[in-house]
């Protein structure tokens, strides 16, 4: 009853909307299907070019409603109830059992109507699916017809002396068993009827309990719906804010329209450009900077040469002197006289054959110098090459400022029109009355919800009258239970084993006598509480079946939701109670699974199937004029120079600069080879060796001593050579290189400055066309993900209407587990105790007769200790013989 009036304000937001728009939905007969309906799991895409805007988060609603219920300890209960119902009733719902019969009885019905063919084979089909409770139902009535039947004529055949009426006990030799049998079935029996009036209070308490509980629902409920009626103002509000977000990221891409569209162009060129510039710039995989460090690698290499063959020449010199000093001190020593004594001259004479060896092997006086060379660097690094190259660099990286200037006028109308658009938005905003729709709302759920608060007094009365009802109902039970219970104490307590049947005593038979009590009020209340059981169960299990279980696993959907099931000429029930169109697919359970989902209402009602927002936000937001006008964007660069002539003369001296006039090979040759003719450490080891096979004296220790210079020369004369050949090695493979590949690079150099030049003065138009289109996109990404970010926002987040499924959810659960549940739990524990009576009047009957004072008994004529009890002749109204009287 509340969803109709809740939903009046949405109405009357979507029919303002739509008359002031047009864009019902003959306006959409060309659009896609997908423009048509909103899906809030589609990925929102946008323009790669665009970066993503952050539009913050829509102002979320809290709802307090938590549809859920857990029964508790009782649950088991309901769960017992459940499984008999179920092996009662096992078919499937009949949905479309249910859906025939509605469609062939729209116009009422009519008796003789039900002799078709058709409405024959559903009445079969449906008492087919009913047959378990008519089964029931049937036991049930033949239960409330037979009882009092039953009773009477049991009362009938008492009164003539038959059926236990008798005031007489025959003696039996097993009378103590049976007593004890009789009276153990009685007490079990009556146990499980207490627990059978515990199943029913425990139903009955529980409703009392949750109706308590309702209110609860009800007031979460109301207050949720006045959370959304409160909260989908302030979000409609934020969703036009936030145009501002997209604008303001617009504006200042406009504004940057220099760095940004003519930085592209100019990263589009660079890809032609930047590598003529670059290989201008770069020797050995440097740039700008990296060519002037060449430059001066080349001179330092050079001035390496120099200073490197300076020194080579003079520690040749020098070590050469060294040397021959060493080699003719070693000569002489020799000379000793000792040297001619047959065992030692041997080995003088092997040492006087390596004394050429110790000499000077690379002759670096040859060598010319560098020095030509190196003043032709020193003067073309006098001229600044990377001033120059800057300057052209300069000239290319003017293209964001002549792109601003040249666009001034364009940007301007683009931001007039953007100004305008703001405008648009925020009027068409202003245009409907939400606010005050949902503040009418919000009255009439107050005063809903104080015209429901005025009926609690009455429904807690009704509900104390429907529990008292109930327990008086229990009572009866219960005053069976107490007869039964008192009975057994009384006739357990004043039972006498050595009294006979006529001599009990008092106590005894008013156990008897309550116990017939029992049995009398039990045929009296049996019947009637029956009749209450069939009628509840009947009722109760019917509504368990035919309503919860459908609503709980939402099949009842299928039939409310049947195509043309109310009227032949309307397809679906709801868009035509709400929006008079009812070929819109839109369905109950659509709906409901949507705000399951707590989905927008725009979404959850399909309201774009009256208003469609794609389409309004693409003739206002995404406006194609904005794309037309910066399409109209020209830019001029064929004043662009990358290079001016001073740096070309520049990059031409540098490549005559000399370095390929250097004999580089009479320099490899000379390095190649080694500092002396042999290594003085071998030398001087050996020396060392041939002394140790002398004798010693003077002549070994002289000979060690040569050793021991030797090393001193090459530790302080040859390691240096060694380290400045190493130098030099490097500069000359430095310079060989630098002096091969030279002339090539500067060639390719001026080359692809030329080529690129002539890129930019005669091809750029086409690139200023492709990066204005991308920038353009760019600029309508925004509002694509502004529209996208709307659509979204609409579909998931905006009026959330968590609370139409939270009060379908509560209905379910107040209807079917607060009073069905417990209806049922309570004819499920009634009827137990109700069929047990039929056990308990039998023992009840059965066990007074052990109880009660009996008027005649048996008596034996044998009275012998030996008596045979199948030849005894038992005479009335004489007392009993036994074997010690």
């Amino acid at each position: 009853m509340l969803r109709t009036p809740w939903l009046v304000p949405w109405l009357v937001l979507v029919l303002c909307w739509r008359g002031t728009n047009g864009a019902g939905p003959a306006d959409q007969g060309g659009r896609a299907p997908e423009d048509v309906r909103l899906d809030s799991r589609r990925p929102r895409a946008s323009p790669p070019l665009a970066p993503p805007l952050d539009f913050g988060f829509v102002p979320a609603a809290v709802y307090d409603t938590h549809a859920y219920y857990e029964p508790g300890a009782i649950g088991m209960l309901f769960h017992a109830v459940h499984a008999f119902l179920y092996a009662v009733q096992p078919n499937n719902f009949p949905a479309d059992l249910i859906v025939k019969v509605i469609q062939q009885n729209m116009g009422g019905i009519k008796i003789e109507e039900w002799r078709k063919p058709d409405n024959v084979v559903l009445l079969l089909q449906g008492i087919h699916y009913e047959a378990g409770f008519l089964i029931c139902a049937l036991v049930g009535l033949v239960f409330v017809v037979l009882t009092p039947v039953i009773a009477a004529c049991f009362c009938v055949c008492r009164c003539c002396e038959n059926c236990g009426g008798e005031m007489h006990q025959r003696q039996r030799k097993n009378a103590d068993c049976q007593r004890g049998l009789y009276t153990v079935s009685l007490i079990a029996t009556s146990s499980f009827i207490v627990l059978g009036v515990l199943i029913s209070y425990a139903a009955n308490h529980n409703v009392s309990t949750q109706i308590k509980s309702t209110r609860r629902f009800i007031n979460t409920n109301l207050r949720d719906l006045k959370t959304l009626a409160n909260n989908t103002p302030s979000q409609i509000e934020y969703l036009t804010a936030q145009y501002t977000t997209a604008k303001n990221k617009v504006l200042s891409d406009l504004d940057n329209i220099g760095p940004l569209l003519g930085g592209r162009i100019q990263n589009q060129l660079e890809k032609d450009v930047v590598p003529s510039l670059d290989t201008a710039l770069r020797m050995a995989g440097a740039k700008v900077e990296g060519a002037i460090k060449a430059m001066r690698e080349s001179k330092e290499a050079l001035e390496s040469v120099g200073s490197s063959l300076e020194v080579l020449q003079e520690g040749t010199s020098k070590l050469q002197n060294s040397l021959s000093g060493e080699r003719a001190s070693l000569s002489n020593t020799l000379s000793d006289p000792a040297c001619t004594n047959g065992a030692v001259s041997s080995t003088c004479n092997a040492i006087r054959a390596t004394l050429a060896q110790l000499g000077v092997s690379a002759d670096f006086a040859k060598l010319p110098n560098v020095n030509h060379a190196l003043e032709n660097v020193n003067n073309v690094l006098k001229t600044d090459l990377s001033n120059i190259v800057q300057k052209g660099y300069s000239s290319f990286n003017d293209t964001p400022k002549l792109v601003k200037e040249q666009t001034r006028n364009v940007v301007a109308g683009v931001k007039a029109m953007l100004d305008k658009t703001g405008s648009e938005i925020t009027n068409f905003a202003k245009m409907f009355p939400i606010e005050a729709s949902l503040a009418n709302f919000t009255v009439f759920l107050s005063e809903g919800q104080k015209n429901i608060e005025a009926y609690y007094p009455q429904v807690d009365q009704m509900d104390f009258y429907r529990w008292i009802g109930c327990v008086v109902i229990l009572c009866m039970v219960v005053l069976v239970l107490a007869f039964n219970l008192l009975g057994l104490l009384c006739g357990s307590c004043g039972y006498d084993k050595q009294a006979s049947p006529t001599t009990r005593g008092c106590l005894s038979n008013t156990g008897g006598n309550l116990l017939m009590a029992g049995v009398g009020f039990s045929f009296l209340f049996a019947w009637m509480l029956m009749a209450l059981v069939t009628t509840l169960f009947v009722v109760g299990g019917n509504v368990e079946k035919m309503m919860c279980e459908p609503l709980a696993n939402r099949q009842i959907f299928k039939i409310i939701d049947t195509p043309f099931l109310v009227h032949p000429a309307k397809k679906n029930f709801l868009p035509g109670m709400l929006f008079q169109n009812p070929n819109i697919d839109l369905t109950i359970g659509s709906m409901y699974r949507e705000c399951f989902e707590n989905s927008g209402l725009y979404h959850a009602l399909q309201l774009e199937t009256l208003f469609n927002v794609n389409s309004f936000l693409n003739r206002t937001v995404y406006n194609k004029d904005l794309s037309k006008t910066l399409e109209s964007v020209q830019v001029d660069l064929r004043d662009v120079s990358l290079l001016e002539q001073a740096g070309r003369d520049n990059l031409l001296a540098f490549a005559g600069a000399g370095l390929g006039h250097v004999d580089y090979q009479a320099y490899q040759a000379e390095l190649n080879k080694g500092v002396t003719l042999v290594d003085l450490l071998s030398f001087s080891a050996d020396l060392e060796a041939q002394a140790d096979n002398l004798p010693r004296g003077a002549l070994e220790n002289a000979l060690k001593g040569h050793a021991s210079s030797i090393r001193q020369i090459h530790r302080e004369q040859v390691l240096p050579l060694e380290q400045a050949m190493s130098t030099m090695s490097q500069s000359i493979k430095h310079l060989a290189r630098t002096s091969t590949e030279l002339p090539g690079k500067v060639n390719n150099i001026l080359s692809a400055i030329d080529a690129a030049e002539y890129l930019i003065t005669h091809n750029a138009s086409h690139v200023v066309k492709q990066e204005t289109r991308a920038y353009t996109e760019s600029l309508v990404g925004y509002f694509r993900q502004y529209t996208n970010w709307v659509k979204h926002s609409l579909t998931a987040e905006v009026a959330q209407c968590k609370p139409i499924s939270n009060i379908v959810d509560s209905l379910e659960i107040v209807t079917c587990s607060f009073i069905v549940d417990s209806v049922n739990t309570f004819w499920f524990g009634l009827g137990g105790c109700c069929i047990l009576l039929i056990p308990s009047i039998i023992f009840s009957v059965k066990l007074a007769k052990y109880y009660r004072r009996m008027d005649t008994e048996d008596v034996f004529e044998d009275c012998s200790p030996y008596f045979d009890t199948l030849s005894r002749f038992p005479r009335a109204s004489a007392p009993p013989c036994y074997p010690d009287w």
